[in-house]
């Protein structure tokens, strides 16, 4: 376990002793949000990103220690096992590495070298391999021809021998992992057309790059090509050099008899066994390094883009655009309820602009519209054109924000929708969520599944079992962060609030439609299945407006009320005055005052989570999201043609990918900046300088009218 810790604590340049407690805290059930929130003290305040990815090289380590283990036995068992081989077992670290060294004692199905040992050859291998034997090999085989065995001449028993020995070296773990160190080096992937038809992967229909520097969008574009047939991928090696090492290594006199047989032997070999195998391992090894890497940036964007702030306090008309079945439409009050649903034909083919207008111009003076939440989908700029003229003619401020509708369908058909919007026609309720989507996007997003939201790059292609893994641990963070109103949540959103599961989060919904209003957290212990454990968990994370502990519409933890009273108590305040407006801005002046180091030794509790109390405290009912930039609200639209080289533009980040970032400048299509124009320095990774929803100042640098391609600078 020491050697476990240690290697995490290299990886993640943390101390052992942060490592062996976090692994303490998972190993008895502990979630990663309530670790990395309320268990900073034990930790040294790692962050939950850290804490998931010691959780998931954790659990690589010890499948690891576990296979060891497994093949320790099976080579024992078989009677090879020596010390140097347990030895060398228990230093690997790889998972690669250690099937090359149970390689040669994998039982096999039926290869030219298994026969060639059938047939009596193997002690015949030795002696070649060994390269003593003084007399002429010739001589020696013939000790070797058996004719019920089928070994009928001495070439025969010399090719079986050598069949044998091409397989041995082959298997060698050692040669093995010098020959990847080659190739990582200095392979070249090749990419040829494959078939005469234009496709999305032109651009490799003659293309050549090093595996050492091919960036993983690369990696997974070329095999997203190969898989659909329009590209043949050939990995060209340093084979030269590679032979030239297995002769040094095996070849003891160039001058001996041996010398021309074993020269034969290693080109078939490297040929036949080595080459195939390897070239397979290495585009493994390559699809997974990329494949993390896609999984890692689909994640931060997801997170910001479920940590978009909430537009409160007011009413919004969702735009769901479409064409030949109409433009959908739902209008929301300011705590999401559905006032009204309608359906318009401003676009095409029927283009009822002015009955469409009629229509929206009452909706909006009846239930008093503040914001029109337009989806980005098809139809999406014709649609922005009709509701940027029809503001025109109101007399009030009426604004509109363009919202992704990634997921919209899929949600709409779902049984969630159907169980929350039973008398709503599913066509109606995609209008539903982009409304919702710009009132509270993170209480939405969660309702769809998170590969469907429609950021990040080729996570279709990705290992969708790791994907699926990393993702609802970045919804989870992301919820617990913001923390969950249990009065108003849907089971979906408490479903991610940590130590809550999906019947739990259903038994919670129950249990306030029978009971009502919940008062107080501990209420949640008279829950179906929310026992003590689960509590414990998802406590803090719970808020309570209006409910007997004020404390409860912050973060403090039940196990840490006693210690707030205390401070409070302290400082000359009382719990309710957290809720009183003149007397917490009094205390917030206060709580600067506080020495935290003396007042924790005071209150015997730890420095961070005294910190974390006073904080919370300071701002009873904050909302992380507050301080995200808010999205770009528009009354007016710009179309294609107004574009024009050197414009200076404010645009919101909508995806962030490897080689840049997609930018809605308020066009149908969003602008690329490309990762060598986000700054005049060097920019190693994109999100280094953008996230989802960023607003950001970009110019115009070239417009491909043909294309509708829009290359933008944020060097402005």
């Amino acid at each position: 376990m020491d050697k476990i810790y240690k290697k995490i604590a290299d990886e993640l340049n943390i101390r052992e002793s942060q490592v062996e407690a976090a692994v303490k805290l998972i190993d008895e059930g502990n979630t990663i949000p309530f670790i990395a929130r309320y268990r900073k003290e034990a930790t040294g305040n790692l962050s939950d990103e850290v804490l998931r990815n010691l959780e998931e090289r954790l659990k690589y380590l010890r499948n690891l220690e576990a296979r060891k283990e497994e093949i320790i036995r099976l080579i024992d068992e078989q009677g090879k096992l020596t010390d140097e081989l347990t030895i060398k077992i228990a230093g690997t670290m790889v998972l690669s590495e250690l099937e090359d060294i149970y390689r040669p004692f994998r039982p096999k199905k039926r290869t030219r070298a298994t026969i060639a040992k059938e047939k009596g050859l193997e002690p015949l291998s030795q002696i070649i391999y060994l390269q003593k034997e003084k007399r002429d090999i010739n001589e020696v085989a013939k000790e070797y021809i058996d004719k019920e065995k089928g070994v009928e001449t001495v070439e025969d028993a010399i090719d079986g021998a050598l069949d044998i020995i091409a397989e041995n070296i082959a298997d060698d773990a050692d040669y093995r992992k010098k020959i990847k160190s080659f190739d990582f080096r200095e392979a070249v992937i090749k990419t040829k057309q494959a078939k005469e038809e234009t496709s999305p992967y032109e651009m490799y229909y003659d293309y050549s790059e090093s595996i050492l520097r091919m960036p993983s969008h690369r990696i997974l574009a070329i095999n997203r090509g190969e898989k659909e047939k329009f590209l043949k991928v050939k990995l060209e090696t340093p084979d030269e050099k590679i032979l030239n090492y297995l002769e040094k290594q095996i070849i003891l006199d160039h001058k001996s008899q041996f010398a021309s047989l074993l020269e034969r032997t290693i080109q078939d070999s490297y040929k036949r066994l080595i080459a195939p195998s390897i070239e397979r391992e290495i585009r493994n090894d390559l699809t997974e390094k990329a494949e993390e890497k896609a999984i890692k940036v689909f994640g931060k964007n997801a997170k910001q883009l479920l940590m978009q702030p909430p537009i409160k306090d007011i009413v919004v008309m969702g735009f769901d655009p479409a064409y030949r079945t109409g433009c959908k439409i739902a209008v929301i009050d300011k705590t999401g309820k559905v006032l009204a649903t309608t359906t318009v034909y401003p676009t095409e083919p029927q283009n009822d602009v002015e009955g469409a207008k009629k229509v929206l111009k009452e909706l909006i003076n009846k239930y008093d519209v503040n914001m029109i939440s337009i989806g980005n989908g098809t139809a999406s700029r014709e649609s922005e054109i009709f509701v940027s003229d029809m503001l025109k003619e109101i007399d009030k401020e009426v604004y509109y924000a363009i919202v992704s509708e990634a997921g919209a369908s899929v949600y709409s058909a779902s049984k969630l929708a159907s169980e929350e919007y039973p008398d709503i026609n599913v066509s109606l309720r995609g209008a539903i969520s982009i409304a919702r989507r710009l009132q509270d996007p993170l209480s939405e997003l969660v309702k769809i599944d998170p590969k469907s939201i429609g950021v990040g790059q080729y996570q279709h292609d990705v290992d969708q079992k790791r994907l699926n893994e990393s993702i609802t641990g970045v919804v989870e963070d992301a919820v617990n962060s913001v923390g969950v109103d249990v009065n108003t949540a849907t089971p979906s959103l408490l479903s991610y609030v940590s130590g809550i599961n999906g019947t739990i989060a259903k038994n919670i919904v129950k249990y306030r439609d029978e009971h009502g209003e919940l008062k107080e957290r501990k209420e949640l212990l008279k829950v179906s299945k929310l026992g003590p454990t689960a509590y414990k968990q998802c406590a803090g994370f719970i808020r309570i407006f209006g409910g007997k502990n004020p404390l409860e519409v912050t973060a403090v933890h039940p196990e840490s009320y006693d210690v707030a009273r205390e401070l409070l108590t302290k400082l000359g305040y009382s719990v309710d005055d957290i809720l009183e407006k003149e007397k917490l801005n009094e205390l917030r002046e206060v709580l600067k005052t506080v020495n935290v180091e003396k007042m924790s030794t005071e209150l015997g509790v730890g420095p961070l989570t005294l910190k974390d109390i006073i904080e919370e405290i300071s701002k009873p009912g904050r909302d992380p999201r507050e301080s995200m930039p808010k999205p770009i609200l528009r009354s007016d639209v710009l179309k294609f043609e107004d574009l024009a080289e050197g414009m200076v533009l404010n645009g919101t980040v909508r995806n962030v990918i490897d080689f840049g970032a997609f930018v809605d400048i308020g066009v149908k299509y969003d602008g690329l900046v490309h990762i060598s124009e986000m700054s005049e320095r060097y920019v190693k990774n994109p999100s280094e300088i953008v996230s989802v929803g960023d607003i950001v100042k970009v110019k115009v640098i070239k417009i491909d009218n043909e294309k509708h391609k829009v290359s933008l600078s944020m060097k402005v």
